[in-house]
């Protein structure tokens, strides 16, 4: 039988509880030429209570700079902040693989406030 974890092993709903994944919306993107591979830079609007974050991500196959400006995104926002370079990352955006190996980005089916959080 196949392990559906991926062999990550089962959690419990605390566990997983700890991982605090909320909406945000892009509110500028740039490209990360510092970067060791194709990248942008995204500052995210969180809400009031987080604010705005900033991030790197390797996003440049499947999405341009401007079409991420106003995109609403899903990120870990309670990992500790990780120097990328010249960035200072603070969330980490969420995606998953597409056939080709590219990152296809976690969004919400429809609108919902900035700072919600995944539940």
């Amino acid at each position: 039988m196949t392990d559906p974890s991926g062999g990550a092993g089962q959690i419990d709903w605390q566990d997983f509880m700890r991982v605090d994944l909320r909406v945000g919306t892009v509110t500028r993107c740039e490209p990360f030429a510092e970067a060791r591979r194709p990248a942008y830079r995204l500052w995210i609007d969180f809400g009031p209570e987080i604010g705005e974050k900033k991030s790197s991500a390797q996003i440049t196959v499947n999405y341009t700079a401007e079409e991420l400006v106003g995109t609403q995104i899903v990120a870990v926002v309670n990992f500790p902040p990780k120097q990328i370079g010249p960035l200072m990352s603070e969330v980490l955006v969420t995606g998953f693989e597409d056939v080709s190996g590219a990152i296809v980005l976690t969004r919400p089916a429809a609108p919902v406030p900035n700072g919600s959080r995944l539940i």
